[in-house]
């Protein structure tokens, strides 16, 4: 990961971290998460398919919002969430970038995904076998 990498990831902690300060409930992780895409979407001027990290944060929030639904638990939406992050990374293999430092090269040359994304898709696999274990 390089480029503004960090600067993203702490505009979505920092977004997602205030819907949890009064609640800690499944619903609520799933408002966090799409409080934190907000905040990256508008700092960071990027939307999904545009190839960044995006890509995968969207896709798993669509995945995370199953968490709304009552009964719902946390493992099976987490592993789903993390499913689709993985596709969703994967699938920024084919995408013509439209933001990020990969929107400057030539997509004729962008032959790996998104590294971004990937590193999204990591960090959940890496809460899900932490949660897991």
């Amino acid at each position: 990961m390089g480029g503004s990498s960090g600067v993203l990831y702490g505009l979505f902690l920092t977004a997602a971290a205030r819907p949890l300060l009064d609640h800690d409930d499944l619903p609520t992780w799933a408002d966090a998460m799409d409080a934190g895409i907000e905040a990256m979407k508008r700092y960071g001027g990027a939307a999904p398919g545009d190839r960044t990290m995006l890509d995968s944060l969207c896709a798993a929030a669509q995945a995370l919002h199953s968490l709304r639904s009552p009964g719902a638990t946390l493992l099976p939406v987490l592993a789903t969430a993390v499913e689709s992050a993985e596709a969703a990374a994967e699938a920024t293999r084919t995408m013509e970038a439209g933001a990020g430092r990969a929107s400057y090269i030539s997509s004729a040359r962008l032959l790996q995904p998104d590294p971004g994304a990937v590193a999204v898709a990591a960090v959940l696999r890496a809460v899900l076998d932490g949660l897991q274990s």
